[in-house]
């Protein structure tokens, strides 16, 4: 189970204003398997709905969205005689049914001492009717791929994630802990953090199957733009989906058009970028000039980079297979560092929880990975596969902006040289405890 989202879980079932739970994210992220978990631990029993399964479920809130009809309907179908607050209700793939999603609404108001728990598509609950939408009458909860400490965890070492969460200071680590978990990244970047795959790699040990979970999921997502999207659109999206690859193997990861095709045009294919961002399937990061407080009223809307939401997805989809996990450090640089960069979007997401940007120059002979916001500032991060740490354009934004610490990430041991922080790329999820130490 990931830890980083039970404690969230318990603080939603704990709290005095507590309303109706979504639990959104992409297919295959363990949704599902994280609310029965939860479930079957903090309450007495659970009732569960899969709207998906079970069509027949939806007729319940067809006549009326009065809860105490809706429960007797619940306990009727279920054979079970639910009760509130030792009870946790599951909607499964609510996005299939406007009336339940509309439900919650009179869950909220009517009856708040029922537990209920919905998850969905990330995508589906956001093209939900409009009326059907309960705005304000419920609690979200995002679920991302698991990050590479909840990795560890997957592969039973524990040990090292609580190690890693608990620096003291910045200073290196032990050199047999630094290569072990090196070793381990590697295995991450070929697994990557669908849990299904990480289920693979951990108790089977079969990297043949983590690949064969890896283009289920794949296929599922293309399943997805036939249901979801409008005839018209399921071209561009494939289009748009399939040149992710051919974008980040450049030196230049900007994202252009015309890879897709040459008379491709930005406004030919934003809706169909919006639809895989809404998927939770791709992650912009857009470009700043000028990195000031807030970064959001600075970025330029028409410059951007693409990186899918998963290192693991990201390999299948390149058609890179288990020779990744003896290629020791050239792992790391594949395709122009796309791995590497794509590995710490997909971590920044996590730990920091907001969107990312990166800077250029107004010259554009200098460009910095990522920026990110804090409450003590705005930080650059440089991001390099192996453990050459030069770094021009770092450097640069030091001399123009005057910063009084930057952060690189690389296969560097931990280590602070004046006012440059490395961090190893395996303990980015310990960044914001890193600032910290740095900032006392």
């Amino acid at each position: 189970m990931k830890r980083d989202i039970y404690p969230q879980l318990l603080a939603w079932k704990g709290s005095a204003r507590r309303k109706p739970l979504i639990l959104r994210g992409a297919r295959q992220t363990g949704k599902t398997y994280i609310l029965q978990k939860f479930g079957e631990k903090e309450f007495d029993d659970v009732v569960y709905c899969n709207f998906e399964e079970d069509a027949r479920l939806d007729s319940l809130f067809a006549q009326s969205l009065d809860p105490d009809k809706i429960i007797t309907n619940l306990s009727l179908h279920s054979k079970k005689s639910i009760l509130p607050k030792r009870h946790l209700i599951i909607f499964d793939e609510i996005q299939l049914s406007n009336n339940a999603l509309n439900s919650l609404k009179y869950f909220q108001e009517k009856a708040p001492e029922y537990y209920i728990a919905a998850a969905g598509s990330l995508l589906g609950v956001k093209l939900s009717s409009p009326k059907s939408f309960p705005v304000g009458k419920v609690n979200f909860l995002d679920l991302l791929p698991l990050s590479f400490y909840e990795f560890l965890d997957g592969m039973g070492e524990t040990g090292l994630r609580d190690y890693l969460e608990n620096l003291e200071e910045v200073q290196p680590l032990p050199e047999a802990f630094h290569l072990e978990l090196i070793d381990l990244l590697r295995k991450y970047y070929f697994c990557g953090g669908m849990p299904e795959a990480v289920r693979c790699m951990a108790e089977l040990d079969d990297v043949q199957e983590v690949r064969v979970v890896h283009k289920e999921i794949l296929t599922s997502y293309a399943l997805d733009f036939a249901k979801y999207a409008e005839p018209s659109d399921i071209p561009k999206l494939s289009h748009v989906w399939d040149s992710i690859v051919v974008q980040l193997a450049r030196e230049n990861k900007k994202f252009m058009f015309s890879t897709i095709r040459k008379s491709a045009r930005a406004r030919d294919y934003e809706n169909a970028i919006l639809w895989l961002e809404d998927a939770g399937l791709i992650q912009r990061v857009f470009c700043i000039n000028t990195p000031k407080r807030p970064l959001v009223a600075y970025l330029q809307k028409n410059i951007f980079k693409v990186y899918a939401l998963d290192v693991g997805l990201l390999a299948a989809m390149a058609g890179l297979g288990p020779e990744l996990l003896i290629q020791g450090e050239q792992v790391f640089r594949e395709f122009c560092g796309a791995f590497t960069e794509n590995y710490a979007a997909q971590q920044l997401r996590g730990t920091l929880g907001a969107e990312l940007q990166y800077w250029k120059s107004s010259s554009g002979k200098a460009e910095v990975d990522f920026l990110f916001e804090t409450k003590e500032g705005v930080f650059p991060l440089e991001v390099k596969a192996g453990i050459n740490l030069k770094s021009k354009s770092l450097q640069s934004f030091e001399a123009k902006f005057n910063v009084d610490l930057l952060f690189r990430t690389s296969l560097r041991n931990l280590r602070r040289d004046g006012n440059v922080c490395n961090i190893p790329l395996y303990a980015l999820d310990s960044l914001p405890r890193l600032l910290t130490l740095l900032a006392d």
